[in-house]
């Protein structure tokens, strides 16, 4: 039997790929179209916690997309405390393998892949659900994800206010100094959750908060907003899904389940429900349903994070570095 080879990436690998925002959005928007058209499984993330006291857990993120012809297994660590160390809060790992065989494809340095997926779905949930001439956006939280949220919405939207706040000012600070050099636009740091909140015609919600506490108030949601909560606790009122016109998640199987999720009390309180639920956001994408179809909607999107987005990053950062002759070709067996 001739030597078994899979395809090694790297972080500086992927650094010198420099996926664009437009190759970010199409990548991840091809994976929620499979998922649209039924070509995909998605099994439930799974979590590991070692230890209680080192204040982290590891996800696992499974999936499969017919149309790329891969399988993926994502393992990403969520540590909160990792700052202190210099450390990015999550680290991460995707495993790619041939469906038909089991035979290993590809190892990717995930990190990228799991900020710059995270925030792509963000954009995409906007560009579906939120109105057209949305300026004013508001963001809570300053971890890695949080930068490709704002990057690539401000792609779409063009926004004339950026607000944003954090628990940490060291961290907000060096958050705004960052967008405001990648955008050349102003950052507006904001001292509060309402302040930063208010009236935003786009609000994301992806505070680390180390239990449920609902310091987003529903009633600084302006009519005809899109509000996007993803934090892994809940940040949000249970009265939070009363005012909204239609609610969208990525997938449904995953959101209905588990012990995390900005909207955990919500699902067992009845008041997200398959009754209620409006759609999957590839059900949108593959114009199976409606996305916003009045300026008056005010909608909210869900996201817990997607293994199908995971693997179509994947899948596209292993075909610009063929094309480019980038990464490593490690001997399987």
């Amino acid at each position: 039997m001739k030597n078994i080879h899979l395809t090694y990436l790297n972080g500086p690998d992927i650094a010198r790929l420099a996926l664009s925002n437009d190759e970010i959005l199409a990548a991840v928007e091809q994976g929620l179209l499979a998922q649209g058209n039924g070509q995909t499984v998605i099994e439930p993330r799974v979590h590991l916690t070692p230890d209680p006291a080192f204040r982290g857990h590891f996800n696992v993120l499974r999936g499969y997309i017919a149309p790329m012809n891969l399988a993926g297994v994502k393992i990403v660590g969520d540590y909160v405390d990792n700052y202190k160390q210099g450390l990015p809060s999550e680290m991460a790992m995707l495993n790619l393998f041939d469906p038909r065989t089991g035979m290993p494809v590809a190892m990717l340095d995930a990190t990228f892949i799991t900020d710059a997926r995270t925030g792509a779905i963000t954009a995409l949930g906007a560009k579906h659900l939120a109105r057209k001439s949305s300026k004013v956006l508001g963001h809570i939280g300053a971890r890695g994800t949080a930068y490709w949220n704002v990057r690539l919405l401000n792609h779409l939207f063009d926004f004339d206010e950026i607000r944003i706040h954090s628990r940490r000012p060291e961290s907000r600070e060096k958050f705004a100094a960052r967008l405001e050099q990648d955008l050349g636009k102003k950052i507006t740091i904001t001292e509060d959750w309402e302040s930063c909140v208010r009236g935003a015609d786009i609000v994301v919600e992806a505070s680390r908060l180390e239990e449920p506490t609902p310091l987003l108030k529903t009633e600084w949601i302006k009519k005809g907003a899109l509000v996007v909560p993803y934090g892994t606790m809940s940040a949000v009122e249970l009265s939070l899904t009363d005012i909204m016109d239609k609610m969208v998640v990525d997938d449904w199987g995953q959101c209905k389940g588990g012990p995390f999720g900005s909207l955990r009390a919500h699902v067992n309180a009845g008041k997200l429900s398959e009754q209620t639920l409006h759609a999957e956001l590839g059900q949108i994408v593959a114009g199976q349903k409606p996305g916003r179809q009045s300026d008056d909607e005010t909608n909210l999107f869900w996201h817990r994070g997607l293994s199908l987005s995971d693997i179509a990053m994947g899948h596209a950062l292993l075909q610009k570095a063929a094309a480019m002759g980038i990464g490593q070709q490690l001997v399987y067996a």
